[in-house]
């Protein structure tokens, strides 16, 4: 990965956007027993850090969707980072819900959309890349989507395997190997704990 893959891993670990921790798993949402935990959410506390992720995302979509008319961020992740990079490209922003909302307008995407629109969506965070799939489906009727950027992936061959079957292109800043990387240059763990980690995230990743 590149030296900004590493700036970015960095950030992550220091300011516990991303935990490791070998010893005492985290339990996952899912149940799944996990040496990592992923909470792009504290980065939003840190401006400087907030900042040069921003700048990371607003860069890969520049490198990769050169094309790009609006920028959409997932609820809730994703919206603070598609309000931070939308700024740093002078692009407009939407964001798509989850789920259309049950009252007022009944609306699933909050902002204007046109057809003519090239849009690429902001995730905090992707494992299988379900979320992400999820908006493309909400939006691409009514616009043209290029892809999707994230600030971080697991590398699961799942998340590839639903991209390319979508037909969707997507670019992540940094992802688990260099995150590793990062954590034993920096001694944040043993050596026999990266071991740990890096044995967990192959058999998880199958």
């Amino acid at each position: 990965m590149t030296n900004k893959a590493k700036d970015v891993a960095h950030l992550l670990l220091e300011h516990e956007a991303v935990i490791l921790n070998p010893n005492e798993p985290f339990t996952w949402a899912s149940g799944i027993q996990s040496p990592i935990y992923c909470d792009n959410r504290q980065l939003i506390s840190v401006p400087s850090a907030r900042r040069e992720v921003a700048e990371a995302l607003a860069t890969l979509i520049r490198t990769h969707f050169p094309d790009v008319t609006v920028v959409a961020g997932t609820a809730t992740a994703g919206i603070p980072h598609a309000a931070w990079v939308s700024e740093i490209l002078d692009l407009p922003m939407i964001y798509i819900r989850g789920e259309a909302k049950d009252h007022g307008r009944k609306t699933q995407v909050e902002g204007k959309l046109a057809k003519e629109d090239k849009v690429v969506i902001i995730e905090d965070l992707i494992s299988t890349g379900g979320s992400v799939l999820d908006a493309v489906k909400a939006v691409q009727d009514d616009c043209q989507v290029l892809g999707a950027v994230a600030i971080f992936t697991y590398g699961m061959s799942r998340a590839a395997a639903n991209f390319k079957e979508a037909g969707v292109a997507y670019h992540c800043v940094t992802d688990f190997p260099t995150l590793l990387e990062v954590a034993a240059a920096e001694e944040r763990l043993s050596t026999e704990e990266i071991e740990a980690v890096e044995a967990w995230h192959q058999d998880f990743t199958k």
